[in-house]
């Protein structure tokens, strides 16, 4: 049976430029590499009215229970400006100790580094008591619509049953070891919009400006005191991030006015009870300044929580013997494809230091890959004890 090394395929994988929702040959690839430890694998492709057609892949060695999975994503973001790169980002170069290219931190080198721990497990493990699968998507850098949300539901159908979920994205702030991820804060979008009646500046009493509504909207929203924070969780926090009156004339009162605004809440709340707490402020000052509101909500994901138990610890206790460093168990940070997952299989997050992430000459160090390679053959062979 092959066996592989993790630089060697981290390299391999970061020369296709998958950029989002590109797949640029990269899922078939590693299709191949995945056939050849003995998975067996599919391709599915999902489409959807409006957006991009992705491909994803599901990969299965063994038929038992139970099932450990690993998931992760090929997709990658754009490199940017290519003249700020020391390299070519879909050539991957070794620097100084650290492999650059896009996608070497987030997350091609993640993924290499467990189906290199993979091989290295069923090469002396031909027979375990149990099954591994691989759920890779080209969807969770863009909408997310035709990825990790609907390979669950096909798994759900096919009654493909998960026992326990590691998603390898990278969780460390700066020192490998740092942290594991156990849940997430959940994310609401609202795009707000206030019609008002346009008028001349000089006669407000004959118009009604909805820039004056949107702000007094504003103001209270952004004051709102959600909670204290839990055990688990950051303080719930809204952030207004766009404001927007198309008004080409200085003399002119608009007819409306937007503004967009984000919540990343714990789990005292859902995205349902927030929407009816900012739907009835809405409703109270648009009602006062004789306003109309018009509020369209997008809900990237719940919050969610997967209670620490003993694979946890066995994981927190191997990354320690490892890494030299306990990690923490932490909810902080934006979504991740784990919000998917969790609906069919308790997961936690673990993969390499995420300091490069999306930035220019996107980098791992040798030393980690070497180690995050170790830690993931270290949890199998454990899990399968």
């Amino acid at each position: 049976m092959e066996k592989f090394n993790e630089v060697k395929l981290a390299k391999e994988l970061i020369k296709f430029p998958s950029i989002t929702p590109v797949d640029a040959g990269v899922m078939k690839f590693l299709e191949k590499k995945l056939k050849k430890l003995g998975f067996k694998t599919k391709i599915i492709e999902f489409k959807e009215k409006n957006f991009k057609p992705v491909k994803n892949l599901y990969a299965k060695i063994g038929s038992k229970e139970p099932n450990f999975c690993y998931a992760g994503h090929l997709d990658v973001v754009p490199p940017g400006n290519l003249d700020d790169w020391t390299v070519n980002p879909f050539k991957p170069s070794i620097k100084k100790g650290h492999l650059i290219g896009r996608g070497a931190n987030d997350m091609k080198s993640s993924i290499a580094a467990f189906v290199s721990a993979v091989s290295a497990f069923v090469d002396k493990s031909h027979d375990f008591n149990g099954s591994i699968s691989l759920l890779i998507t080209g969807d969770e850098e863009g909408d997310a619509i035709n990825g990790t949300k609907k390979v669950v539901d096909y798994l759900k159908k096919k009654k493909e049953k998960i026992n326990f979920c590691l998603v390898g994205e990278p969780t460390n702030p700066n020192k490998l070891g740092e942290m594991i991820k156990i849940g997430r804060r959940g994310s609401l979008t609202g795009k707000l919009i206030i019609n008002g009646i346009q008028g001349h500046v000089a006669y407000p009493q004959r118009a009604n400006n909805p820039s004056t509504t949107i702000v007094k909207i504003l103001g209270e929203i952004k004051n709102i005191s959600f909670d204290k924070g839990t055990k688990d969780f950051q303080p719930t926090n809204l952030e207004v991030t766009k404001i927007n009156i198309n008004n080409s004339a200085d003399n002119v009162i608009p007819k409306s006015a937007e503004a967009t605004f984000n919540i990343r809440f714990n789990n005292k709340h859902s995205s349902s009870s927030i929407k009816k707490r900012l739907n009835k402020i809405f409703k109270k000052i648009c009602e006062k300044d004789k306003s109309k509101f018009k509020i369209n909500y997008r809900v990237s994901g719940e919050a969610f929580l997967t209670k620490p138990n003993e694979t946890t610890f066995m994981i927190q206790n191997i990354i320690r013997k490892i890494t030299k460093i306990k990690p923490k168990l932490s909810t902080t940070g934006g979504t991740s494809d784990a919000r998917f997952i969790k609906k069919i299989a308790p997961c936690l997050e673990f993969g390499l230091v995420g300091k490069t992430m999306h930035k220019v000459d996107e980098a791992v160090s040798l030393k980690d890959l070497k180690n995050l390679k170790k830690i993931y053959k270290n949890i199998l062979q454990n899990y399968f004890k």
